[in-house]
């Protein structure tokens, strides 16, 4: 019998939510393509250069061989031989590799796992390994979804999250900067964390999201961005909906960044691993150091986005 009475703790929350059908809710993304590895038996993987060292530490876990691979500017993989029982991981980095150009993936590399982590509104093809992580979208601490066809046969323990939600609770209310270090610090957890089901508390709170409602403002955030900045940005973008962030590619983008911090305005540098191995001149370094994932979420409205863009411009004068 569970307890009854007493204080009354977070509600129970109704709302539909994305990815309801996923096969498996588990704890981590990292946590998904172990998973994948151990149902499907994957031996070797090709992984591209231009990403978080995450996916490789999960590999090297389970004793997986791996290599790297390129991707260029417009973010697809470069012609790739796969070895015998060879599987490739691709990236859909920023949306920008919509299902028609996966499905030319997927036709191409039959073992092919595709990471939709920047692509929560993209929905994955048919019968393809797909990945999703919801704290990159939403205020939660953890939490991904995995369409795959085949199962664990074992039992999952179930994560529990009410004890890392300090820096969501408090970036709710004070700033980002206090609690910028408990937020690495989960990032650097979640990636060592054995493969678990999705906490009870990241269910309920992403059955508690308006999902058009953050679909509309990151889409329309982006595509004011895209028609504003198109003209200086060395990507050629497609706009997707449900946007994760806007990637603005000019040069001298790192010394910008600094001077954007400065101002508040907080741009990550995302995949610095990228700097261990590739040189200075390769494109995933250029690329890595220089782009600018400006924010397009659901907490910012378009005055917002003009703030953002009227203090880059003052910049590159």
């Amino acid at each position: 019998m569970e307890e009854i009475g007493g204080y009354i703790g977070l509600d129970t929350y109704m709302m539909p939510m994305l990815h309801e059908n996923a096969t498996v809710a588990l704890n981590s993304a990292s946590s998904c393509l172990a998973y994948l590895i151990r149902a499907k038996n994957i031996k070797k993987i090709a992984l591209p250069k231009f990403m978080c060292a995450s996916a490789k530490t999960v590999c090297d876990r389970e004793n997986i061989i791996t290599r790297f691979y390129s991707v260029g500017m417009d973010f697809i993989p470069e012609d790739l031989c796969l070895e015998e029982d060879e599987w490739i991981y691709v990236v859909n980095y920023y949306g920008q590799l919509g299902n028609s150009i996966l499905a030319l993936l997927v036709k191409k590399y039959t073992s092919i796992i595709i990471d939709n982590v920047q692509a929560y509104y993209q929905m994955p093809l048919p019968g393809v390994d797909t990945i999703y992580t919801c704290r990159k979208f939403f205020g939660v601490t953890d939490g991904a979804f995995l369409y795959t066809d085949t199962l664990l046969n074992r039992d999952l323990p179930q994560d529990e999250s009410y004890n890392r939600m300090g820096f969501i609770l408090g970036r709710y209310e004070r700033t980002a900067s206090e609690f910028y270090k408990e937020y690495k610090a989960n990032n650097d957890m979640l990636i060592m964390e054995p493969v678990k089901k999705m906490s009870k508390l990241t269910y309920n709170l992403l059955h508690g999201i308006d999902y058009m409602f953050v679909k509309n403002r990151r889409t329309e955030n982006f595509k004011y961005l895209y028609n504003t900045l198109k003209d200086i940005n060395k990507l050629e973008l497609k706009i997707p909906e449900g946007a994760f962030m806007y990637p603005l590619y000019i040069e001298n983008g790192a010394e910008i960044r600094k001077k954007l911090c400065g101002e508040k305005i907080y741009i990550p540098l995302l995949w610095d691993d990228v700097f261990d191995i590739c040189l200075p001149s390769e494109t995933e370094y250029i690329m890595a150091m220089d782009i600018l994932p400006l924010p397009t979420d659901q907490r910012y409205t378009v005055q917002v986005m003009q703030y953002i863009v009227s203090k880059i411009k003052e910049y590159i004068r």
